[in-house]
């Protein structure tokens, strides 16, 4: 059932302080568990009625202040109806609730390796309900008592501490309990804490197996939580593997420290660095914020096949078990886990001490902790450069998703829960992220944080909406916000900036809304060319309020680099000289910041169709070599294979791609041995490689024939390179089963299927059709490999047949299948590669559907619009590249 922000605010007007105590059975290896809420609250309006929300194949049982209530007349839509309410109540709902395989609710996954099971919750923005009965939404903060009973031996983590572990009674389901109590302060640790363990518990779980009794499991209790929305409460259980140390708090309070993996993922978590990190975000959070660490305890733990990067639940973050690395990964992915940690620990202060209202404050939500883990990595980690890494990835995000035709204002309007999935977007955390750094540098980072230090004493534990924010912001500032509040977050899209002709005013324009300018504070940066190398010799900071902004005299420059520094939200457009000179030498500027600017604004013509592809791959791939961001290194060759595989002219592909991956092979080979740049040119590499000479390569680098010093053929390196071959039609099945023979693993079987629906036959581009879209038995993560693998392929004219097939699917598929499932098939399957062939109308079967559509499905609908706006943009950017004439030099 789509809750409404209007039902919700009614519900909030009748229930109060609620309290759950959740028992929950998880033995048995059938498609079900038993769930048992015990809910204490107060209804504000004696005799109301209101509901609770619960999505379960069955209620067996349900009992109202001591009345039964019978579940075929009031449970319906997910729904269980409440009448009759007193000023307090007491609520027992008993139910089988179903495990899941696409990472809503409680997700089971069993690995392949050692056949063990593992459990893990997912609950924003409302899957709560399909593990207990609760009031879901987020205003109805409440205490939350976690009962489990779990097999022998496995581990069972929740937000709270172990109050209790004992041996099952002899009865499977867990007898009735009392309703919870009062809520009790979190428990100090002993005073030595936990030792830091560099190596996992070899045997995990609160439970000795031994110890089990006259049952069959470990009933294990949590103490209740502080106040929390529900869905940052979490749970996983199974036989992980545990590390354990501690982590200085303010006050001398010793928080505990875990981290969780399951067992044959183990060997390959890097603990120390892990936890190094986190406490370097305690360490910074804690006096930025003049609040220590709100939870009894801090645990994280890598969960197979999670469908997000990570999930900030109050003192047990799940994250994404891609952050554990098998082989050798890129130094930007050890930068990318280190913000992860960082943005999912700011929540616990900012999201889990005080949340939002509702959810038109996602945005808030979201973008706050990629705006402070940003700020973390810079002042109190290695990663010195997060705001270089922060221009490449979140901004060059924002400014995709806000050219987009469903882009929208960042306070968007939520009025349910279908709107909140819509609305995980690119505005909602990377263009808000910007807008707070923008903010930032308006107000002063010292009133900024004065401001929040303001808000968090005033509003923890409770819910608040950005009203609260901007009044202490106002307070410690000095400034007036309604009129920055106004222009930042209740428009859409991106300005761009330029200085005129004179280099007397900067202009902004690109706004449909009047005014089409925002005020903002951003940097201008003066550099002279001195032996080819653009040397900043002076820089100042302007703030724009109006369309046009007088500037001071600016003293003569080579290049005069507009937003240098990355601080303001708009695209850029350089003058004639500037552009000349940015062009001929970013490559050897030095600051990395600055270069970041300076690829934005080729890339931005790009897409714009004000320079053709393969110029911009050219001068990519002539500055690539030189790049010592690791991050701005792996921004800039995925441009390039978007620019080679979407904006160059079809008649030119193939020679453009077959010359770039030529090049790119001479750059890997040129680079220093083992070095990062080496590992991620031979990837890029890989994925442009198509003729017999390139094939040739690649499968000697597998087979050991050829070696480049320093690189290792690890397992995912070994995947990566035969997926060219798979893609290049140099390798079929038998290898793929070769392969997966020595890596039996979930990541081999996800490579596997990936590889196989890659073959560039239709036979197994119909098969891979199949399976992502027919299936409901593939688990989400395996549909999303499959999917990929389906759309590699040299040969666009393979995917020509599914046009039709894939626009008759969605109705169905989204009516059918999960949310996540759904969406991974209309934007994954979206046919934009057939877009340029003759005779294949993908613009013109969208419209139609578009049109059968109607007033369908609000999130359907805008993936269905962004892949048209996106194959639109691809057929603009093809006619500019084909207008610029004969192909470019491609790097050489």
């Amino acid at each position: 059932m789509n809750l409404t922000r209007t039902e919700a605010a009614a519900r909030a007007r009748i229930i109060a302080n609620p309290r759950y105590r959740i028992e929950l059975d998880l033995r048995g290896d059938g498609p079900r568990f038993t769930s048992r809420t015990t809910v204490t609250f107060d209804a504000r309006e004696a005799g109301a009625s209101s509901f609770i929300d619960l999505i379960a194949p069955a209620v067996t049982s349900l009992r109202l202040n001591g009345r039964p209530l019978d579940p075929a007349q009031v449970f319906a839509e997910d729904r269980v109806r409440l009448d009759g309410l007193e000023a307090a109540n007491v609520l027992v709902v008993e139910a089988e609730c179903a495990y899941s395989r696409t990472g809503e609710g409680l997700h089971r996954f069993t690995d392949p390796v050692d056949q063990q099971t593992y459990l893990y919750t997912q609950f924003e923005p409302a899957d709560a309900r399909r593990v207990f009965a609760v009031f879901e939404q987020p205003d109805l903060k409440g205490v939350f008592e976690f009962v489990v009973t779990a097999p022998p031996g496995w581990t069972v983590v929740s937000n709270q501490p172990i109050a209790e572990v004992s041996p099952a009674p002899d009865a499977v389901r867990p007898a009735p309990s009392p309703p919870p109590g009062p809520p009790a302060a979190p428990a100090a640790p002993d005073a030595a804490g936990p030792a830091p363990s560099p190596a996992p518990d070899p045997a995990p779980g609160q439970g000795d197996p031994a110890s089990g009794g006259p049952g069959d499991g470990i009933v294990h209790r949590f103490e209740p939580t502080p106040k929390l929305s529900s869905y940052l409460t979490a749970l996983i259980a199974g036989p992980y593997r545990r590390w354990q140390t501690e982590v200085a708090s303010t006050g001398g309070r010793s928080v505990p420290m875990g981290l969780y993996a399951r067992a044959s993922m183990a060997e390959h978590v890097d603990a120390e660095a892990i936890f190094e990190i986190t406490r370097q975000g305690f360490g910074f959070y804690e006096p930025a914020f003049d609040c220590p660490f709100p939870f009894a305890k801090y645990d994280q733990v890598f969960c197979p096949e999670y469908n997000f990067g990570a999930m900030e639940n109050a003192g047990l973050v799940t994250i994404a078990e891609s952050y554990v690395f098998r082989s050798r990964p890129v130094v930007a992915q050890l930068e990318r886990r280190a913000i992860t940690i960082l943005h999912e620990l700011a929540h616990m202060w900012f999201g889990d001490l005080v949340t939002m209202r509702w959810w038109n404050d996602l945005w808030l939500n979201e973008s706050f902790a990629e705006f402070a883990s940003h700020l973390a990595a810079a002042r109190a980690t290695e990663w010195k450069d997060a705001w270089t890494t922060f221009a490449h990835s979140e901004k060059t995000w924002a400014y995709k998703q806000d050219q987009l035709p469903t882009t929208h204002p960042i306070l968007a309007p939520i009025e349910n829960l279908d709107d909140v999935h819509n609305n995980f977007d690119g505005i909602t955390y990377a263009k808000g992220a910007s807008v707070l750094r923008q903010l930032v540098a308006w107000v002063g980072e010292d009133a900024f944080l004065a401001g929040l230090r303001a808000y968090f004493a005033k509003h923890a534990w409770s819910n608040t909406e950005l009203n609260d924010l901007l009044v202490e912001l106002e307070a410690a500032s000095g400034r007036d916000l309604a009129a920055w509040s106004e222009a930042w977050l209740k428009t859409a899209g991106v300005n761009t900036v330029a200085l005129d002709a004179k280099a007397e005013f900067l202009v902004q324009s690109g706004l449909a809304q009047q005014p089409p300018w925002r005020p903002q504070r951003l940097g201008i940066g003066g550099y002279s060319l001195v032996d080819g190398v653009p040397t900043r010799f002076w820089d100042t900071e302007v703030d724009l309020t109006g369309e046009r902004t007088a500037l001071p005299k600016l003293r003569p420059a080579d290049l005069l680099l507009v937003n240098d520094g990355d601080l303001a939200y708009a695209k850029v457009r350089l003058d004639p000289r500037s552009l000349a000179a940015a062009q001929a030498s970013v490559p050897q500027a030095a600051d990395p910041l600055a270069r970041a600017v300076i690829w934005g604004v080729l890339w931005d013509m790009t897409r714009d169709g004000e320079m053709g592809a393969r110029s911009f791959v050219d001068r990519a791939l002539a500055g690539v070599g030189r790049e010592t961001s690791s991050t701005g290194r792996r921004q800039l060759l995925a441009e390039v294979a978007t620019a080679l595989e979407s904006y160059v002219a079809p008649e030119f592909r193939a020679a453009a791609q077959a010359g770039a991956a030529d090049r790119l092979w001479e750059l890997a080979d040129a680079a220093p041995p083992a070095s990062d740049a080496q590992l991620q040119l031979v990837k890029a590499f890989a994925r442009q490689a198509g003729t017999p000479a390139q094939l040739d390569i690649l499968d000697e680098l597998i087979l050991g024939s050829r070696s480049l010093s320093g690189l290792t053929m690890d397992v995912d390196l070994t995947w990566e390179l035969l997926e060219a071959l798979v893609a290049g039609g140099r390798a079929g099945e038998a290898r793929i089963d070769q392969q997966l023979a020595a890596d039996p693993t979930l990541s081999g079987r996800e490579q596997a299927a990936r590889l196989r629906a890659a073959l560039p036959t239709p036979e197994a581009k119909a098969a891979a059709w199949l399976r992502a879209v027919e299936d409901p038995a593939v688990p989400n993560a395996t549909q999303r490999a499959v999917i990929a693998g389906w759309g590699r392929a040299k040969d666009a004219s393979l995917l020509a047949p599914f046009v039709e097939p894939y626009f008759a699917a969605l109705p169905r598929v989204w009516r059918e299948r999960s949310p996540e499932i759904a969406s991974a098939i209309a934007e994954g399957l979206y046919p934009a590669r057939a877009g340029d062939l003759p005779g294949a109308d993908v613009l013109g079967a969208t419209d139609r559907f578009l049109e059968r559509l109607g007033d369908g499905p609000a999130a359907l609908r805008r993936l269905v619009v962004e892949g048209r706006a996106g194959l639109e943009r691809a057929l603009a950017a093809e006619r500019a590249d084909r207008a610029a004439g004969a192909p470019a030099s491609l790097g050489g």
